[in-house]
């Protein structure tokens, strides 16, 4: 893709025709259900696309060590002695055992509880006990842990399963160059959660290719997002990504109060607006709202500002990055939304929300998802469906991933009728069976 040109132009050359690239492939209930098909997504699919390992900040010092599981996989990132932020297979090259048990540690060197084979940071087996009673040779010298791909972009630390696959940036595409705006490596992740749902992981990412469901299950939305589908602008890239625009600061298309509603009310005030000031008038709230954070973002600690256009200031950009990953992007903060497969069971699935913000002068305090948090990097919960909140907003969406699993297995469920506003979600399964098929 020719540099030269402006973000803008790139952006039209890496869109395509939605209605003319979708092939209409059907998408049957089995699909979400079938061991069968869950392991074709493994061999051909999950081992060969970008993942997001852990956040850089995880790796401050050399030794710093986070792990993280994807379907049976242990993934263990480190930074090494020169810097870098290496990825390996976890595990020794000895008898197969786990080199690292635990989620994050730090260590000065990378040693097996079994037999205490040692490794350096940069994965090279350095002591093997009684190294001269091996009929085949020393293993000193000759084996070393299995390293992946690892790049970091935004802040996060990526893995690639795929030895061959394409660098990061490229297989990000022009996503890389949106995404980099909004400064994501000076953002705290201030919620970090997973819970385990009854449902297989395409459910929970279909849900996130589309707002169709928006009206019907995030009522509370509209009073300060445009969730009219007529409003929305919906992107699908021709490297499987794709990206929907919400509008933000100012109520949905069909909303008929006069009066500006909570959450934005508050908003407002926070940057010095009269709520009351713009009774009869709601609509004018969002261009004022971005005039007020153009003038004052600066002075708050909003340097990222600068390098937003004003409809970033106030509406909401939502990502999906194939295969399982949806960033939902505001001017001050953003979330990651992913649901990754269970290890066996294809009918349940390990669903994460990740939240982040950038911290303002002098804040201590951070508005999630859940309410107000510390303004500092949160520790991992992990709980069933159920037994905590994952945000309500993520709540909902989960409210009816279950019943859909169930009905999908139906005698009477063969294929999707789609509207057009929901164009993604028939090619993102279009894109898994191209990576089944080998077309990838």
């Amino acid at each position: 893709m020719n540099a030269s040109l402006s973000l803008a132009e790139r952006t039209r050359q890496a869109l395509v025709d939605g209605k003319e690239i979708l092939r209409g492939d059907p998408i049957s209930g089995d699909r979400y259900y079938s061991k069968e098909f869950m392991q074709q997504e493994w061999d051909h699919m999950w081992t060969r696309t970008w993942q997001v390992g852990a956040v850089e900040a995880q790796f401050p010092d050399a030794g710093c060590v986070v792990t993280h599981e994807i379907g049976r996989e242990s993934i263990l990132m480190v930074r090494d002695d020169e810097g870098r932020i290496r990825a390996f297979y976890n595990v020794c090259q000895h008898r197969g055992n786990r080199m690292v048990e635990c989620e994050e540690t730090k260590v000065r060197r990378l040693v097996c509880g079994y037999h205490s084979w040692c490794y350096g940071l940069n994965g090279d087996l350095l002591i093997a006990k009684d190294s001269e009673d091996f009929p085949q040779g020393n293993p000193v010298g000759k084996l070393n842990l299995k390293e992946l791909c690892c790049e970091t972009f935004g802040g996060l630390v990526w893995f690639n399963m795929d030895r061959e696959a394409k660098p990061l940036r490229e297989s990000l595409g022009i996503v890389a160059d949106q995404l980099e705006a909004y400064e994501m490596d000076k953002m705290v992740r201030v919620m970090h959660l997973t819970c385990e749902v009854n449902c297989n992981w395409k459910v929970i990412q279909d849900n996130f290719n589309e707002a169709y469901h928006v009206k019907a299950l995030h009522k509370e939305l509209a009073t300060h997002i445009d969730d009219d589908y007529q409003n929305t602008t919906f992107q699908i890239f021709n490297n499987g990504h794709s990206r929907m625009l919400m509008k933000g600061s100012l109520p949905s298309g069909g909303g008929k109060s006069k009066k500006v509603q909570a959450p934005l009310d508050d908003i407002m005030r926070g940057w010095g607006l009269d709520p009351q000031e713009f009774e009869g008038r709601v609509h004018e709230v969002r261009p004022a709202l971005q005039k007020q954070k153009r003038a004052l973002g600066e002075e708050r600690g909003y340097a990222q500002y600068a390098n937003l256009t004003d409809d970033q200031l106030s509406d909401y950009y939502h990502y999906t990055l194939f295969p399982n990953m949806s960033f939902t992007m505001a001017a001050e903060s953003y979330q990651i939304l992913r649901p990754q497969p269970h290890p066996t069971d294809p009918e349940k699935c390990l669903f994460d929300h990740w939240y982040f913000v950038r911290p303002a002068k002098g804040e201590k305090e951070a508005v999630t998802p859940l309410g107000m948090w510390p303004m500092e990097a949160a520790a991992h919960e992990v709980f069933m469906h159920g037994e905590k909140s994952m945000g309500f907003v993520a709540d909902q969406d989960l409210s009816v991933a279950i019943a859909q699993q169930q009905g999908l297995h139906s005698r009477g469920y063969e294929d999707a009728y789609l509207a057009g506003q929901e164009s993604r979600v028939r090619r993102y399964h279009e894109v898994i069976n191209d990576y089944i098929a080998g077309r990838v």
